[in-house]
């Protein structure tokens, strides 16, 4: 997944991004709530990490835009307000969870995975496409029932492809996906990510729709 960390202390950002990336995860991190704006206005995020005390913009101010906007992307506010009404101040502005500092990298991943599990629109935990199941909890996939083996950046490919498994993902969404900013894209990544995938899944597990990304075999490809 690809998160963005706004966070101004630097001690903490710097050990939070760590973390993230060890996780597996894209990690974009600024310290400034207007820099959160701009950053969301152009890239496309599974999850925002945001601190309430921002310079620029707050991030009470920043989650209120977000919300007016009805963006629905996943918010959990990191912050030092413990008490319990701004705890409820913040989830009635729209945070999806509040995560009181310090806390442990640990629960933060977890909560992570909660968030953006409901933030998708479907029944259930766990993705089905034919064979294919992933559970985005415990990050386990499995085809035919068998567990299948797959490394950080194989598993986040084939999440992209099943939340839109009836439809095309793009190079450059799952680029974003899988890369930060600054963070070098081998120009035959993705293809070797697909490639390693389809040798798990199928040889024509996942169809190449040329001019605009790839998607999972579908029902009327089986017909054909």
């Amino acid at each position: 997944m690809r998160l963005l960390l706004v966070e101004d202390d630097l001690s903490l950002g710097d050990t939070i991004q760590a973390w993230l990336k060890l996780d597996g995860h894209a990690v974009d991190w600024v310290q400034r709530g207007d820099s959160a704006q701009t950053a969301l206005a152009t890239h496309r995020y599974d999850c925002v990490l945001l601190d309430r005390g921002l310079p620029g913009l707050s991030g009470d101010a920043l989650l209120a835009s977000l919300r007016a906007r009805s963006n629905p992307v996943p918010v959990i506010l990191i912050t030092a307000f413990n008490a319990l009404a701004d705890r409820v101040e913040g989830l009635d502005m729209g945070a999806d969870d509040y995560l009181v500092k310090p806390f442990e990298l640990e629960e933060l991943s977890a909560r992570i995975r909660a968030a953006v599990r409901r933030g998708a629109d479907r029944a259930g935990n766990t993705l089905r496409h034919g064979a294919i199941a992933l559970d985005p909890e415990t990050r386990q996939a499995s085809l035919d029932g068998r567990p299948l083996a797959l490394t950080a950046r194989e598993y986040h490919v084939l999440y992209a492809l099943m939340l839109r498994k009836n439809g095309i993902v793009t190079r450059a969404r799952i680029e974003e996906s899988l890369y930060g900013w600054g963070e070098e894209v081998e120009s035959n990544a993705i293809e070797v990510h697909i490639h390693n995938l389809r040798k798990k899944l199928g040889s024509d597990s996942i169809v190449t729709v040329r001019g605009l990304g790839y998607r999972l075999k579908n029902d009327e490809d089986r017909d054909r």
